[in-house]
């Protein structure tokens, strides 16, 4: 019976973790940094040229997911490789059907929990650590970002290699739908309190003797141009398709044009 190494496993992981992006294009995504994380799982596994060749050829197929949650889907591969070269009823169609299924489910997934709820709970607390210009909130964040990532993806590899196809029920029956659910609920929810500690828009706006348009809004709606501010953004991404830069420059023309009509006070901090 064929098994594979802890020491091929280990190489199948770590060309994922540092080249899951190799040669990435719109055409392939990650489709070459798959290739390359199988490579020393077929090579063990299988003694001849023609064999290996067939192997390989399942994992030209395009290929694209949430890189650190798609860890899973890596394992599991390999996992049912290696079944595959026990001669289990197992084919390249069957494990090609499996990556393109669980591509989109672990993408949803990853998306909320890593981009939508880590990544900004993280930045959070490295710009609360680097208040008044210091590095360490850069440094916590470098350090811990890569700590959890190299762990947690290596522990979702040798999970999906151990679970195999008994996975793919986990990822995409009714638990999971609840649990991706869940996840981007958490996820908006953490969006929505970093914009609230972070983001702080006022105007400097007033006619002496009868207005101060900042005290008017906070009499009324606290916060309201932040607000605005958020959901203009959301607004233009989503709905108008705007890109993050084009959107970031748009914001430093309407700050501009503002201190210039006077709405914003120059001296103060957005």
């Amino acid at each position: 019976m064929k098994k594979l190494s802890k020491k091929t496993l280990n190489k199948s992981f770590l060309s994922w973790f540092y080249g899951h992006l190799t040669c990435f294009s719109q055409e392939h995504m990650q489709t070459f940094g798959y290739l390359c994380s199988m490579l020393p799982v077929v090579e063990e596994l299988y003694d001849t040229q023609e064999e290996k060749k067939e192997a390989m050829q399942t994992y030209t197929a395009f290929f694209n997911t949430e890189p650190q949650i798609g860890t899973l889907v890596v394992g599991m591969t390999a996992g049912l490789e290696e079944a595959k070269a026990n001669g289990e009823a197992i084919d390249g169609e069957t494990i090609n059907g499996i990556r393109a299924g669980l591509m989109g489910p672990l993408a949803g997934i990853g998306d909320s929990l890593i981009v939508g709820t880590l990544i900004p709970i993280l930045l959070g607390i490295g710009l609360g650590l680097s208040g008044n210009g210091s590095p360490l909130g850069a440094v916590f964040y470098i350090i811990t970002w890569n700590v959890l990532m190299f762990f947690g993806m290596k522990f979702a590899y040798f999970k999906g290699y151990e679970m195999g196809g008994k996975a793919v029920e986990l990822l995409v029956g009714e638990q999971a739908q609840a649990i991706r659910d869940s996840i981007i609920m958490i996820g908006t929810m953490v969006i929505g309190a970093v914009a609230a500690s972070w983001i702080n828009v006022t105007t400097s706006f007033a006619i002496p003797g009868v207005i101060e348009l900042q005290s008017t809004f906070d009499s009324v709606y606290p916060k309201l141009l932040s607000a605005g501010t958020v959901i203009f953004c959301w607004w233009l991404m989503t709905k108008k398709k705007v890109s993050p830069t084009m959107t970031m420059l748009l914001l430093v023309l309407i700050a501009f044009a503002g201190v210039l009509l006077g709405f914003f006070d120059p001296g103060l901090s957005y």
